[in-house]
């Protein structure tokens, strides 16, 4: 009697928990709740390196989201077998090229001579280390590396610096307007379709959340400053892959 109760309270342990577990919803009514919940736009929606999960990337970058839609999280997913490799930052990778593709025509462009490589570096000209970028521009041009800016005004749009960043941008000589506010120069006001706030928010889908950050040629995005040999170092490492 006492083994045939042991056993009646055990299969209901184990059978009562299975019955709240709730069942997957379709990658459209995910997509739907996280656009109603937390206002982000969902580019895609993929299943996650974490068997159970979707990978989500947003507006807002990358989000892992369970079957029934009940968990979310948000943070970086490593490979503990593959030398601790970024698979949240992998993820990214593709769509940022993609993504960059429509942008091409407003970017400023300081081409290397003898071109090796090209690296995209979202800016800002109140940024320290963005000016410190720009000083050695004639250094990345020297190994090979051509240098193409978007804006990231650090302020947001609309904002004071948002303005001075589109005062560069559609200035008769943006190359100029940006040495001359990089030096901490006043800019002429000036106003065009160089759509500040399209660059900013694409920065913003990509993750990034200061600035310099660069995107390298394999989609890979590195925050803050690299000095032209350590870059082109980067570079060559990431070719080689």
């Amino acid at each position: 009697m006492k083994m045939k109760l042991a056993l009646s309270l055990i299969f209901s342990l184990v059978m009562v928990p299975a019955t709240l577990i709730a069942a997957p919803i379709a990658p459209e009514q995910l997509k739907q709740k996280l656009t109603d919940t937390l206002g982000v736009d969902v580019l895609s929606i993929d299943p996650a390196p974490v068997k159970g999960l979707f990978q989500v990337i947003t507006n807002r970058g990358v989000l892992y989201i369970n079957e029934d839609g009940s968990k979310l999280f948000h943070g970086n997913l490593y490979d503990l077998d593959k030398g601790m490799d970024n698979l949240t930052e992998a993820a990214l990778a593709g769509p940022r090229l993609e993504m960059l593709k429509p942008f091409e025509d407003k970017m400023l462009v300081y081409k290397a001579k003898d071109e090796k490589h090209v690296v995209t570096v979202f800016t800002d000209i109140t940024c320290g280390y963005c000016r410190k970028l720009h000083k050695q521009m004639a250094e990345y041009n020297d190994l090979g590396i051509t240098v193409r800016y978007l804006a990231f005004p650090r302020q947001g749009v609309p904002s004071e610096n948002a303005d001075q960043m589109e005062a560069v941008w559609c200035a008769k000589d943006p190359h100029q307007a940006m040495d001359d506010a990089k030096a901490g120069k006043a800019i002429k006001a000036a106003s065009c379709d160089a759509n500040i706030a399209e660059q900013y928010n694409l920065g913003a889908t990509f993750g990034i959340n200061g600035t310099p950050a660069l995107i390298l040629e394999d989609g890979t995005l590195i925050p803050g400053y690299q000095p032209p040999k350590d870059l082109y170092n980067n570079l060559e490492r990431h070719a080689k892959r």
